[in-house]
């Protein structure tokens, strides 16, 4: 499958059964402004535009979401193990992002989606969730050109500083992203 578009995104993640599992099952914690994100969907773009016959292992699931009422951290372990009850193999991640600017020493975000927009690679700052009807949702706010391109660079938010964009440069040496998909570029940014 050729993607060109968000639409052909959307398409490849509504055709695999175990991404649309995985998406429902976050979908069934009802949690506010929620979105599967990161790996997730880049993996499986960059799989299938290398032609992958089998799914590259993800580290973990990342499942994010936006409630100011509960910030406490107890309550992310408490989300991840219901999903682990239902998928006990996969690593979940839980995450709410109205505490996460603590973490990140940032100031307080207004939504999951901001959240995505201060990922450290523009590569990676997309998210997907089901709407109501059960269709496939897509937040990418640097767009998908670079994931399409297999482009590796640091969002506008991680270019701002020198501490960020050591963090930047530190995960793409560690994530080394080549070894697994040969045609991504990272490019050199100082």
């Amino acid at each position: 499958m050729m993607i060109h578009s968000k639409k052909d995104v959307i398409r490849l993640i509504s055709e695999d059964k175990w991404m649309m599992d995985i998406l429902r099952s976050a979908q069934s914690l009802n949690l506010p402004d929620w979105w599967v994100c990161v790996g997730f969907v880049r993996s499986k773009i960059w799989d299938e535009l290398h032609e992958f016959k089998e799914r590259t292992l993800l580290p973990d699931i990342d499942v994010i979401y936006f409630d100011k009422s509960n910030v406490d951290e107890e309550i992310e372990k408490h989300y991840e193990n219901i999903l682990k009850q239902r998928h006990h193999t996969i690593p979940w991640s839980v995450k709410n992002q109205a505490r996460m600017h603590t973490v990140n020493n940032d100031r307080p975000y207004s939504s999951s989606s901001e959240a995505i927009a201060k990922f450290p690679e523009t590569a990676t700052a997309l998210g997907v969730k089901l709407d109501e009807e059960g269709k496939v949702m897509l937040t990418a706010p640097h767009g998908i050109e670079d994931v399409i391109n297999f482009t590796i660079r640091p969002t506008p938010y991680f270019s701002e500083t020198e501490e960020r964009m050591d963090y930047y440069h530190l995960r793409v040496r560690k994530k080394n992203w080549k070894s697994i998909w040969h045609k991504v570029e990272v490019l050199q940014v100082e």
